[in-house]
């Protein structure tokens, strides 16, 4: 089975802080993963080694086969896609561009369009725009959008580069339930199109079916790793939590409760 991210015993320490410990992970062809853990438990900077902005302090690191300390980080960076609510902060960028010019910038990874469009490319904004249900907002500048409008844009635009995996880090932030379902729902949509996901969120009711796989952890060390419905009981949920918890099961969605 073909490798997609490795993680060989994977410490990372910062200003003399353990962050992650002995990481052991990785993500095989065809799996969709989630991650769940608290506040300061390590996620960010596990996002970060695998989408290639960080090194380990230790261990062995390889992404989309490419192995850390081997390969041309710029050059891998260029594979992965991300979405995140962070992305905000660049708003200023899109907010007076219409959506398709948006997209399109995602194919040079730039905030702004600074090369020749080729006809190709304006097509391949049309298709994403439609497999997202984005049409209807065609020429409609970016800052007009609702928030959940705007993650779906950005969805769009990160997959202007085809990425073999796209990373999303509580994209769902300060979306209502109504925009958070449009967005799950083309989340599946990218699931169906052979792109690995890395879906890192609070909420386990955002794991949505595609979701296989779901990776725990707590104070930078994997509680446990491997088939959702493996992973996402109440005693790990419980343990990673810090706080009692039941889990119940619709539609293939986890939905979490906390036990009085």
């Amino acid at each position: 089975m073909e490798e997609i991210v490795s993680l060989k015993n994977v410490s990372f320490t910062r200003d003399g802080r353990e962050i992650l410990r002995h990481i052991n992970w990785s993500i095989q062809k065809n799996e969709q993963w989630g991650i769940l853990g608290l506040n300061g438990s390590g996620k960010t900077s596990l996002l970060n080694i695998v989408s290639g902005y960080q090194f380990p302090s230790s261990g062995e690191v390889s992404v989309l086969g490419n192995v850390f300390g081997k390969t041309n980080l710029p050059e891998l960076r260029k594979k992965i896609g991300l979405v995140s609510n962070s992305l905000d902060r660049f708003s200023q960028y899109f907010n007076n561009e219409i959506i398709e010019k948006v997209v399109v910038s995602g194919k040079f990874a730039s905030f702004g369009l600074y090369e020749q469009v080729a006809k190709e490319d304006w097509e391949k904004v049309d298709s994403l725009l439609e497999r997202l249900r984005l049409t209807y907002l065609k020429g409609k500048r970016y800052q007009l959008l609702s928030e959940g409008e705007k993650r779906r844009v950005l969805i769009a635009r990160s997959l202007m580069s085809d990425p073999e995996l796209l990373i999303l880090d509580e994209p769902c932030s300060g979306l209502d339930i109504l925009s958070r379902e449009q967005f799950l729902q083309s989340i599946n949509e990218v699931m169906k199109n052979e792109c690995h996901i890395v879906y890192v969120t609070h909420h386990i009711e955002e794991f949505v079916e595609g979701i296989s796989h779901v990776l725990l952890l707590k104070d930078g060390e994997i509680i446990a790793a491997g088939q959702k419905k493996d992973v996402v009981r109440d005693d790990l949920l419980s343990e990673t939590y810090q706080v009692p918890v039941h889990i119940g099961w619709e539609d293939g969605r986890p939905w979490l409760t906390v036990k009085k």
